[in-house]
């Protein structure tokens, strides 16, 4: 026995290890959607155009990333809420979590590689 209580290691569980927060924010639409909910909350779908996330123009390819990859994904972490009904995206419950480090990141944009967020 490590000497953990069972709410120390329910908590461990619950909380996003920093693999996931860095396996959320690997992806540049997933860091433009939760720097954009860090500034402002909530979003509408519509603000996320494609030219904001591929250079190349490829819209269609973006759009299919972007609501079958992307949203789905944050929502199902609990990053955000997003309603394809309302068309919005509020931050979720947990973005919190996330929220110091897309903070940070955003605070040092000028020392980060080109593209980002």
């Amino acid at each position: 026995m490590t000497g953990h209580s069972t709410r120390d290691l329910t908590d461990q569980r619950e909380r996003a290890t920093l693999d996931e927060l860095f396996e959320v924010l690997s992806k540049p639409p997933r860091r433009r959607i939760l720097t954009a909910l860090a500034e402002t909350n909530p979003r509408r779908e519509t603000e996320f155009v494609p030219r904001d996330f591929t250079r190349d123009g490829r819209r269609e390819d973006v759009l299919v990333g972007l609501y079958h990859t992307h949203l789905p994904k944050l929502d199902d972490a609990g990053f955000i809420e997003w309603d394809p009904n309302s068309r919005t995206i509020t931050r979720g419950p947990r973005f919190a979590e996330i929220a110091p480090i897309v903070e940070l990141l955003t605070a040092h944009r000028d020392d980060l590689p080109t593209g980002w967020p």
